[in-house]
């Protein structure tokens, strides 16, 4: 059987290397030139039952173990005026219940974990049909099952379903201060060792540390309409008067927090962000299904990736618990997933909602710390 895997993300990697430990080969295309022809973001919490539950099946927790980051557990939440409302610094000696990696190290760490020659890059689907799935580059290959691991712009999910990602009125500007301590050690030490969070006025603001030194930057605007970036004015095309416009934007906030903004480099990425209805489902297909954002795209509030991950092993697993009956096992498959994603759905769609309120801090607080 002819297994083809549309998406060399978290989770295509993570089903083609759960297939491999059982003796199953796949072959995963990438639309990408090669595993670096793009930058792969900042960090990952990966959590023990979800993520870490993919890993150990992948038989990868060790080295897991090995690039994840505990400390980057520690967490501290303000309001914009100042005020510390929570700080949770992490014991030397504490559980990896969610400790943080770089997205790109993970990546790497399955990538590194299959045999040469399964992830063909350079390969955008194009179109599927009747057993043949066709590539922009002109290639075509035959295929048992389509596996659609292909992000939130999935081009294989049109195959199963017409639902689309819809706006959530929030729309982000990432950006990031290299080599923190060296450059700007008053700000690293502010920062700590995990993430810094500051949420009020319909905004939110994240610095986190990533395991080379850089501090990425989320600067988060809710309530905004899906074309804001074309239309507020904001000078992408001039970084520094882009860094200035977004201080502007933070009018009140304590000097500190626009010092974040202000040390930033020329690095600014506009992101429009946007969900799956929750609950999505679909009839079985036979020889289609999808994992991942592909599936379940979420708010981004810590699950996407750790879904993507637990989808990829679980097919992975009932694939080759029915080696011959790959319809059922897309349908067991796909009956587990629903239910799991559309919790997980409902959970991030209620915390997106706490950060889009203007009593965001003290929200998130009572999330955090309940009675």
């Amino acid at each position: 059987m002819t297994i083809a895997i549309v998406g060399a993300g978290l989770g295509g990697l993570a089903l083609a290397r759960v297939l491999h430990v059982h003796g199953i080969e796949a072959v995963v295309y990438e639309r990408e030139s090669s595993r670096h022809a793009r930058g792969q973001g900042g960090m990952l919490d990966i959590h023990d039952d979800t993520g870490q539950r993919a890993l150990r099946e992948a038989g990868l927790i060790d080295r897991f173990a090995a690039i994840a980051r505990g400390e980057g557990q520690d967490m501290r939440l303000l309001e914009p005026d100042g005020t510390l409302l929570l700080q949770e610094d992490t014991p030397d000696d504490a559980p990896f219940a969610r400790p943080e990696v770089d997205r790109a190290d993970l990546r790497d760490l399955l990538l590194d974990s299959l045999p040469e020659h399964t992830v063909r890059w350079g390969h955008a689907f194009e179109s599927a049909e009747d057993g043949v799935v066709r590539f922009a580059n002109g290639h075509s290959a035959t295929y048992d099952l389509l596996v659609g691991a292909d992000g939130a712009n999935s081009r294989v999910r049109a195959l199963l379903t017409d639902a689309r990602p819809a706006h959530l009125g929030h729309n982000l500007v990432e950006l990031r201060i290299p080599d923190i301590d060296r450059t700007h050690p008053d700000l690293a030490a502010m920062v700590g060792r995990g993430t810094y969070w500051v949420l009020g006025d319909g905004k939110s603001l994240a610095a986190q540390r990533n395991g080379d030194g850089t501090v990425r930057v989320g600067l988060s605007f809710y309530g905004t309409a899906e074309d804001w970036f074309a239309t507020n004015g904001m000078p992408l095309d001039d970084p520094a008067a882009a860094r200035t416009w977004l201080i502007g934007r933070l009018d009140g906030w304590e000097a500190r927090f626009t010092a974040l903004i202000a040390a930033c480099d020329d690095v600014i990425v506009p992101r429009s962000i946007s969900s799956l209805p929750v609950g999505l489902t679909w009839p079985s297909a036979p020889d289609v299904t999808l994992v991942g954002d592909a599936a379940h795209l979420m708010p981004p509030v810590g699950e996407g990736a750790n879904m993507a991950l637990l989808d990829g092993a679980l097919l992975g697993l009932a694939l080759a618990a029915r080696p011959d009956d790959f319809p059922a096992a897309v349908k067991e498959y796909e009956h587990e997933m629903f239910e799991r994603a559309t919790a997980a759905a409902r959970m991030s769609e209620r915390v997106h909602e706490l950060l889009a309120a203007p009593d965001a801090s003290r929200k998130m607080l009572a999330f955090f710390q309940p009675g």
